[in-house]
């Protein structure tokens, strides 16, 4: 198998139980059953991930801009992005996600805009975001911030839409069955940008300053964060439903953007030694607490 490590340290066991061409453990029909691609969803897509020098951001927006509209919550600089994932107490899903698994899951919590107006009422979204094979799928429902900690952090069947039912209950038997807790927060400034005419559905995102903490996990809190990608990078993401338009992988191509395998939460993982560095880990020398 191949090795995913730069340094000492070997995964934990469960890591190579789910491993597709290794015996699954005795209780391993609990996760496959929890992993497996559910019928509900809100969209698929296709990304694709960029690692860009953020002194080239400036070109690369000028292309885009010209194909491309401003995302409506998007304009002047951007918007924040801040979100608490939720895994095991032995990092099941980071794991899955080293592993390279076909199907995997995420449950976080997200906010989008500035943290400290974060109150009980303020809506945030809990999302569950998994691959299958190559296609993303992400499902979410809006809720206010205490009823989102109710279900997620206290195991609470909340009141909610009969619409969202199937999707509270899936929530719940996640964080429950399989003991989820809050292990990472990850913040971030967005760009985002919407195709229009013949690139409908297309979406490109810019994220700049990631950072993240893993501790404090109420989005208000005043607590420091510490940069898990150095500042003078960003991460580039082409979100597509069916195919990336060539005009966008041609301008990556005369850009020499580089294709990058990387997870915000296993970044934030590894940048607080949860976990040994895998081979995706970007260096984190300009760790600078913000």
């Amino acid at each position: 198998m191949r090795s995913f490590f730069r340094r000492g340290g070997v995964p934990p066991k469960h890591a190579a139980d789910l491993a597709p061409d290794v015996p699954h453990r005795d209780d391993d029909h609990l996760g496959h059953s929890l992993r497996a691609p559910s019928k509900l969803h809100s969209f698929n897509r296709y990304e694709i991930k960029y690692l860009v020098p953020s002194d080239q951001i400036p070109q690369l927006r000028e292309e885009i801009t010209a194909r491309m509209d401003a995302d409506s919550h998007g304009a002047d600089g951007g918007y924040g992005v801040w979100s608490t994932y939720y895994d095991t107490r032995d990092l099941r899903f980071y794991w899955e996600k080293i592993e390279g698994l076909k199907f995997r899951r995420k449950l976080r919590v997200r906010h989008y805009g500035d943290r400290f107006n974060v109150g009980e009422k303020t809506t945030v979204h809990i999302e569950i975001k998994q691959r299958v094979n190559r296609v993303t799928q992400k499902r979410r429902i809006a809720l206010p911030y205490h009823l989102a900690r109710d279900l997620c952090d206290h195991r609470q069947l909340i009141e909610h839409d009969p619409s969202q039912k199937a999707f509270v209950e899936e929530v719940l038997e996640l964080v429950s069955l399989l003991d989820l807790r809050p292990t990472m927060m990850t913040g971030y400034q967005r760009e985002a940008f919407v195709g229009r005419d013949a690139d409908t559905g297309l979406r490109v995102t810019f994220d700049h300053r990631i950072r993240g903490r893993d501790r404090d996990f109420d989005f208000a809190a005043d607590a420091e964060n510490r940069l898990i990608v150095p500042a003078r990078l960003s991460v580039v993401e082409f979100k597509a439903n069916e195919r990336v338009p060539y005009w966008l992988t041609d301008l990556a191509a005369r850009m020499n953007m580089s294709i990058v395998r990387v997870s915000k939460y296993c970044q934030g993982v590894e940048a607080y030694d949860r976990a040994p560095r895998s081979i995706f880990h970007i260096s984190d020398t300009e760790s600078v607490e913000v």
